[in-house]
């Protein structure tokens, strides 16, 4: 895949322009409170309103000791059960609601036209590693188990997420392979985070000023992982599992002036070399977070139409076998 670096796109530099014009402060400068307030109202500034679908209700996983809140779109009426894709926001394992993604999860919902449930997991630093994990993967195995009350097609469930929603789904298709989860039948991996070792190398890329530096990366690790034995693990670093055969297909995003670039360039190298079947988008002059930024953004409406496409095709694939 490819490692040029080349400049970024004139949309980002006006919005980093912007940023740096607005004089906001980094998250790690700011309480954990005090950044998701802010990534919040980021969001909200800087995304086109939700589109209106024919179904959106949120429901709920009740476990013996913790509530895990759900939402779930449905982009199309069906009679027959439809495929469902189960969405993981990002934001640092730290940063991230339903709410934060809501335009993001509607997107893609209508042009699926099929389902998708978001999970509204724990986040750190109240609920380090593995809490985010343990509701991912509650909440699959919840969607596998209901599926058909919710008029879900449980053979073509597919997991996604953005930044530390891809590190999720990235986890959760491997354990469905390995038998420890719900099998997914996909994989969308948007700029997701796959190597949490905080080595001296990592985020080589110039980050300064950009949506995402290197340093804000290593604040939500501190607080997702501050056992930094557990960073090695697969189940937080997947680019560590021993062995990618036989994960789902793939469809994975990646921008150049993202620090997670590299990773995530790896990891779709590895998926490639080891048999799984990668659709692979680069975007060279883009950054971390777009899909959260389509006012700003102008290519989002393309890569989300791709990304869908890809998915649609998977499902359609499936259902034909």
């Amino acid at each position: 895949m490819p490692r040029t670096q080349t400049g970024i796109s004139p949309d980002l530099k006006r919005l980093l322009a912007a940023i740096r014009l607005g004089g906001a402060p980094p998250f790690e400068a700011l309480t954990p409170e005090a950044a998701r307030e802010a990534h919040a109202a980021r969001g909200r500034l800087m995304q086109h309103p939700g589109v209106d679908l024919p179904e959106v209700r949120d429901l709920d996983v009740e476990l013996p000791d913790r509530r895990i809140p759900l939402r779930l779109y449905r982009g199309g009426r069906s009679e027959a059960p439809q495929p469902c894709l189960l969405f993981l926001h990002g934001g640092g394992w730290v940063l991230g609601s339903l709410a934060t993604h809501d335009a993001l999860c509607r997107a893609l919902a209508q042009r699926l036209g099929a389902a998708v449930l978001a999970v509204d997991y724990r986040l750190a630093p109240e609920h380090p590693y593995p809490a985010a994990l343990d509701d991912a993967l509650a909440a699959l195995r919840w969607l596998a188990a209901q599926a058909s009350s919710l008029n879900i097609d449980a053979a073509r469930i597919a997991v996604g997420g953005d930044s530390a929603g891809g590190n999720l789904a990235a986890i959760l298709a491997l354990m469905g392979r390995d038998g420890s989860a719900p099998p997914s039948s996909f994989q969308m991996l948007l700029y997701p985070a796959v190597d949490l070792r905080l080595t001296a190398d990592r985020y080589p890329r110039p980050s300064e000023a950009m949506v995402l530096t290197g340093a804000t990366m290593r604040w939500f690790i501190g607080h997702y992982l501050p056992d930094a034995a557990q960073r090695s693990d697969w189940r937080a670093s997947p680019l560590l599992t021993p062995s990618l055969a036989g994960a789902p297909p793939a469809f994975l995003l990646t921008c150049g002036q993202d620090p997670l670039c590299d990773e995530g360039l790896d990891y779709g190298d590895r998926l490639q070399a080891e048999g799984v079947q990668v659709t692979a988008l680069h975007l060279s002059g883009e950054a971390h977070a777009i899909l959260t930024m389509d006012k700003a953004i102008g290519a989002v409406p393309a890569v989300l139409d791709l990304a869908a496409a890809t998915l649609r095709a998977a499902w359609e694939r499936q259902e034909d076998q």
